[in-house]
């Protein structure tokens, strides 16, 4: 990626020959290691803590003033395992600064910005949040600085931020690295999978590769294409591999069959079937977005991806109608669910289905009292009222405390195979 014939530049940061061109002075007056934008979401949040915790001085900036706030108290805004106990041990330490000014953007020359690429109403990729990214951190960055883009992002955003930079007369690297931990768990997994790092020059891979090299982390060199890219196959690989299960599941379901019965005859002993996942609600804020934006990307629009898009989201719509199926109508009914967040053990609401099941019983005339132990939700209800007042359960997210709930012999809906009974709808 360097230019043969021409002596290597001196980079400043690491103390050794660049091996791309162009200098980089170093940048003064600056008392934080690294600065997260976008801090206190459940991606920059652990991964600040994490930093924090290797020994470096870590700044958040976020501009949700009240969460920064609740942080700054000690008090994790979100469920993840570990952070509880970790958030005020660095907080004492004074490794952790937190604020909602931009001006923080200025006290380190690495800043990492954990903000995605959402789908608009077209579900295509809205790079508006880019624009506006790049006029925010600009006034702050100084020649020398590295960012380093984390969460997903549209193939060609890291070039495009870079230009864009480049064009305000900035001279930055700019390095994708992408998040890769399950929500919940990423205290662990940022210290044991790879980190995947792309950049077009070979000194941001350096310098983003060093920045990870700080939590002991393995780096995988890419160009941020090759990055971008690897992301996003490897969210829609795991949101097609649910529609698979799913669609499994509807075809057993519609023949009378036990599916169930079925998957354990799969699996059982037989080892190349081991990565065929049950069924249930494939939701929160990746997947479908992440198979949205490559169906985007492609010439034809990626029809695999669209139709595991129709057989995720159409879940809870072959559940309301199999349930109408079954009795014929649902007015009159009161149906409780059971756990409203996307996944087990989580508190995040983000895209979960369980919303969308919810409206369209209320659309076909149930009356919906759901519970959930971990959302915190004004519409939601203590689950010794739901068991009361339903006349029949579905379990919207497989929490461990439903695994072994009393229903009272009431009919329960559980696609999952979670609670005692298996599969059932």
């Amino acid at each position: 990626m360097g230019v043969p014939g021409r002596a290597r530049p001196y980079d400043w940061h690491t103390g050794r020959r660049c091996r791309s061109a162009g200098t980089l002075p170093p940048v003064t007056d600056q008392d934080l290691d690294l600065v997260v934008l976008g801090g206190g979401g459940h991606v920059g949040l652990p991964l600040a803590l994490a930093f924090a915790d290797s020994g470096w001085k870590v700044g958040i900036y976020d501009i949700d003033r009240p969460k920064i706030e609740r942080i700054g108290r000690g008090e994790m805004p979100f469920r993840e395992h570990g952070a509880d106990e970790l958030l005020p041990k660095v907080l004492a330490s004074g490794r952790l600064v937190l604020d909602s000014d931009p001006t923080m953007m200025g006290r380190s020359d690495r800043l990492l910005v954990v903000i995605g690429t959402p789908v608009d109403e077209f579900l295509g990729p809205s790079m508006t949040i880019f624009e506006h990214t790049v006029a925010e951190i600009a006034p702050h960055l100084g020649d020398g600085a590295l960012v380093i883009l984390r969460s997903t992002v549209y193939p060609g955003t890291t070039e495009y931020v870079a230009q864009r930079l480049a064009e305000r007369g900035l001279n930055v690297d700019v390095a994708f690295c992408p998040e890769r931990i399950a929500e919940g768990y990423a205290l662990q997994e940022l210290r044991t999978l790879p980190q995947i790092v792309g950049a077009e020059t070979e000194r941001a891979i350096d310098r983003a590769t060093e920045v990870f090299a700080q939590l002991g982390s393995k780096a995988i060199r890419t160009t941020s294409r090759e990055a971008e890219l690897a992301k996003l196959f490897t969210n829609t690989w795991r949101y097609m591999k649910f529609a698979v299960a799913n669609q499994f599941f509807m075809i057993a379901d519609q023949a009378g069959v036990d599916y169930g019965n079925v998957l354990r005859a799969i699996r059982e002993d037989y080892p190349r079937a081991r990565d065929l996942p049950g069924p249930g609600f494939a939701a929160g804020p990746c997947l479908f977005k992440d198979t949205m934006q490559l169906a985007a990307f492609t010439s034809d629009h990626f029809p695999m991806g669209q139709a595991a898009m129709q057989v995720n989201e159409g879940l809870p719509a072959y559940i309301v109608s199999a349930l109408q199926r079954r009795h014929g109508t649902l007015r009159g009914k009161t149906i409780g669910i059971l756990g409203m967040a996307f996944k087990a053990e989580s508190d995040d609401t983000r895209a979960s289905l369980s919303f969308k099941l919810r409206k369209l019983l209320t659309w076909a005339g149930a009356r919906v009292v759901c519970t959930d132990p971990y959302v915190r939700d004004h519409r939601l209800v203590p689950l010794d009222q739901v068991l009361e007042e339903s006349d029949l359960l579905i379990l919207g997210a497989p929490h461990a405390a439903y695994r072994e709930l009393e229903v009272g012999g009431r009919d329960v809906v559980d696609v999952w195979g979670a609670m005692d009974g298996g599969i059932r709808l």
